[in-house]
């Protein structure tokens, strides 16, 4: 009877015991979720929920992950730009790295994360009204020419904001979202490090130059990865050209014609035979030299982003970018 009632006596203890370790080990219930969804463009990232323990492994594995340079079976000369990147969304492979994970001035490369926090944060058909704030003096800065009182629509400002790359509508777009410049800045910050783009820092919707304003080459791969998944921004930047009228303050109409800065849907630069380009963005500071990144999709229709950073001018960006296309 002792030993009998000795053995309940453990096996009680070690029930306990148990109860009260397995939760903390991890391996429980607790679920992490994603906010969106990545299956549209191909990648084969539509898990909703992992458990704790695997989180870390489980993200990583939608998406192309390199700690260093990859250079080894690939031709590309990209001698002249500082960083630069090739990523196979549907792999999730990284072809070409350079510097992927350098902190740079991105320019209007910033424009990307201001469109996808409009996107996920906005609509677009809401009607925004410029404060004095909008008026942008720094010289060279680009433009639409909005002033005070002026109104348009979040898709008419996102249109200036992706193809004229319109510096003035950037703040439009940010204080109608996030209140103030500053307030988006925190928007924009916050959904970086969503997206896992950690060696980011924001501080403006536009990109003009500030020291505490930088990315990395991957950490806007992983940008304009959550981007394309909106069938809006796809179109946007797939637009060679786009006129519209918004109003003045007075009710008075007032014409926006624009192109798209990007030479390859303009015809000044072209891709390989195999790639087409669907769009992209460019960016160009004195301090953060000439910028691109791409979009793009080979002939059996798999996704890809492209990356040149501070190219030391136009002609060379666009001559390494087609070069990194090559590779595809």
């Amino acid at each position: 009877m002792k030993c009998t009632n000795r053995v309940k006596r453990i096996l009680t203890v070690f029930l306990v015991i148990t109860m009260v370790l397995v939760p903390m080990t991890g391996c429980g219930s607790k679920d992490y979720s994603f906010g969106y969804d990545r299956s549209r463009n191909n990648s084969g990232f539509s898990v909703a929920s992992h458990t704790a323990g695997d989180t870390a492994d489980a993200f990583a594995s939608g998406l192309c992950v390199s700690a260093k340079d990859v250079t080894s079976g690939t031709d590309a000369d990209l001698s002249a730009a500082t960083a630069a990147g090739l990523f196979d969304i549907t792999q999730k492979k990284v072809i070409y790295a350079k510097n992927i994970h350098e902190k740079l001035n991105p320019a209007s490369l910033t424009k990307i994360l201001t469109a996808l926090c409009a996107l996920e944060n906005g609509n677009l058909d809401d009607v925004m009204t410029a404060s004095e704030n909008v008026r942008i003096d720094e010289s060279g800065a680009v433009k639409l020419g909005i002033e005070e009182g002026d109104t348009m629509t979040l898709e008419q400002a996102l249109h200036a904001l992706l193809l004229k790359s319109s510096n003035d509508v950037a703040v439009l777009i940010a204080e109608h979202i996030g209140g103030s410049v500053e307030g988006f800045a925190k928007l924009m910050n916050e959904t970086a490090n969503r997206l896992g783009a950690t060696n980011s820092h924001f501080v403006n919707p536009h990109g003009l130059t500030d020291p505490n304003h930088y990315t990395t080459a991957y950490d806007l791969y992983l940008i304009c990865n959550a981007a394309v998944t909106h069938d809006k921004f796809v179109e946007i930047i797939h637009t060679a050209s786009y006129n519209s009228v918004y109003h003045d303050k007075n009710g008075n109409e007032k014409t926006m014609d624009m192109a798209n800065s990007n030479a390859y849907i303009k015809g000044e630069a072209f891709a390989p035979d195999n790639v087409t380009v669907i769009g992209g963005k460019t960016g160009t500071t004195n301090a953060a030299g000439s910028c691109l990144v791409i979009y793009a999709r080979n002939s059996a229709g798999n996704p890809y982003i492209s990356v040149v950073l501070q190219a030391p001018d136009r002609t060379t960006m666009y001559t390494e970018m087609t070069d990194l296309l090559g590779e595809i």
